[in-house]
């Protein structure tokens, strides 16, 4: 990996357009680099993961308004039915029919991010780097490619965004992560579609330029928009493709600049950050380094989630009762404690008629409802019912996090062996009694009791895809999964729901499409 400083330059400075981070993605985005097996291994299991999760939220309200305006834009077709200026259209998790690339893209993206349960990476920033599918598979499957070239698109995708995160913090000047993730679709498009150095840089400024925006969607009150932000960035990445493609350019150099993004949008013009990036010949395995869900729940709550159901199992055996907790401290970093803990001062956090977004970035609330029923449900567990139970709220709101700095440390380290995103939990008893333990990664994490390989993520499809997609097509859909290096046709890796379960979606109002 070759180190990046990145810093503000003044206008009149001699700045070279190879030394632009911009360039320097498009060029490791067009490196013929062949993948490697492992990366297409993980690529498969993260297809097979989106899949899981945006079929489980098939019927949900966001995910129904997505699809129901990509389908207002199907691909035009001409006299003989077949599609227009040469391409296939792109297809619509659940349904069937060509939609347009940039309108599938954003309804699958809505539907992978709703449950808020695939995959993650964390370090400087944090993000879900499978939000890169939707958009690169969407233009895939428009472009009538192969299963290689999606494979190279998603390899060139991760490993973007993946560094980017390495290196660069939006969250602390309340910038949201999807910032990243437009310029990573954009260079994963453009690997995937063969363009060249300049034509992948100019869409990288238009990506980023076109999906900045604040923090806001994760804080407060936290709305459906938090399941439509990446999915929205990503309809922008092709976008931004396809307007560089026709010789259109962007601001630049667009980190850099001046007036750029660095300069305005985080710290200062005095701030240098070190983004890697593969050198050139190098292969690209940054997936290596992510990790997905086995919760429904933000990633910094996987751990929490599997330390109260170990102990709930201790308290049982001390003959011990939840009624009786005096308080509940959870020790742990900086980014768990400001972000889903009491240290964000968000008062949504504790209330039980709050939405299921903001349900699901209360680490107090996720935490009780562990401690009461040992294990998380993606649909029950947020239920208004559930949340609103007395001895929960109770529970609940005896739940505090405070700061460790070596839980902090962890956090940010680059040594995978002692990286953690866990807690410690102190259950105090009103009679005295004193319950102590800390888990530093979650079961399903790759260091974790029990890692997550290809049976898992199988197992994972099948659970959520229960009663919504028919058995046949649950086996279709993983056999051509597992197929993708020799796919020739990419709406195989779609989902069909069955009629039944659409059925379950509610009626959205009528809009401007």
């Amino acid at each position: 990996m070759i180190e990046h400083q990145v810093r503000t330059r003044k206008s009149a400075e001699d700045f070279p357009y190879e030394e632009h981070l911009a360039y320097k993605i498009a060029k490791v985005a067009v490196d013929p680099v062949e993948v490697p097996q492992e990366t297409k291994d993980m690529i498969i299991n993260r297809i097979i993961d989106n899949a899981s999760v945006a079929v489980a939220s098939v019927s949900r309200g966001p995910v129904t308004s997505a699809r129901v305006i990509a389908q207002a834009h199907p691909q035009p077709v001409n006299a003989e039915g077949k599609s227009c200026n040469a391409g296939q259209g792109a297809e619509i998790f659940g349904v069937d029919g060509k939609y347009s690339a940039e309108w599938a893209a954003f309804a699958n993206g809505t539907a992978v991010r709703e449950l808020d349960y695939h995959d993650t990476f964390l370090a400087a920033e944090y993000s879900h780097p499978g939000d890169n599918i939707p958009p690169i598979l969407a233009v895939a499957q428009h472009k009538g490619l192969d299963g290689k070239a999606l494979l190279r698109g998603l390899a060139t995708g991760y490993e973007i965004q993946v560094n980017l995160v390495k290196g660069m913090s939006l969250h602390e000047w309340k910038i949201d992560h999807v910032a990243h993730l437009g310029p990573s679709a954009a260079a994963g498009i453009g690997t995937m579609l063969d363009l060249d150095v300049d034509t992948i840089y100019q869409a990288i400024g238009q990506a980023l330029h076109t999906t900045t925006a604040t923090r806001q969607s994760r804080k407060g009150l936290i709305s459906s928009w938090k399941a439509s932000a990446p999915a929205f960035a990503g309809k922008m990445a092709i976008e931004a493709v396809d307007r560089a493609m026709r010789g259109e350019g962007a601001p630049a150099p667009i980190w850099e600049g001046e007036d750029g993004f660095i300069a305005w949008m985080l710290h200062s013009p005095e701030r240098t950050y070190t983004i890697p990036l593969p050198a050139e010949g190098e292969e690209k395995r940054a997936i290596l380094d992510t990790y997905t869900k086995e919760h429904s729940a933000e990633y910094q709550s996987q751990a929490p989630i599997d330390l109260a159901r170990r102990m709930r199992e201790t308290i049982k055996e001390r003959g011990l009762e939840l009624a009786d907790v005096a308080s509940i401290v959870l020790h742990t970093s900086h980014h768990t404690h400001y972000v889903i803990g009491t240290g964000a001062n968000d008062p949504q956090k504790m209330d039980p008629k709050a939405t299921r977004e903001t349900l699901d970035h209360s680490i107090m609330y996720i935490f009780a409802v562990a401690l009461e029923d040992g294990g998380w449900h993606h649909v029950d567990s947020y239920a208004p019912e559930r949340a609103g139970r007395p001895e929960t709220v109770e529970l609940w709101h005896k739940i505090s996090t405070i700061e460790d700095p070596e839980w902090t440390r962890r956090y940010h380290s680059t040594d995978p062996e002692e990286k953690a995103f866990g807690a410690k939990a102190v259950i105090t008893f009103k009679d005295g009694t004193v319950i102590e333990d800390e888990m530093a990664v979650a079961d399903a994490h790759p260091l974790g009791e029990r890692p997550f390989g290809r049976e898992q993520y199988i197992k994972k499809f099948r659970t959520l895809a229960k009663g919504i997609v028919a058995e046949e097509e649950q086996d279709r859909f993983l056999a051509a999964a597992e197929n993708v290096e020799q796919l020739t046709d990419l709406s195989e890796l779609n989902v069909r729901v069955t009629e039944d379960a659409l059925a379950k979606a509610p009626k959205t109002p009528g809009g401007i499409f």
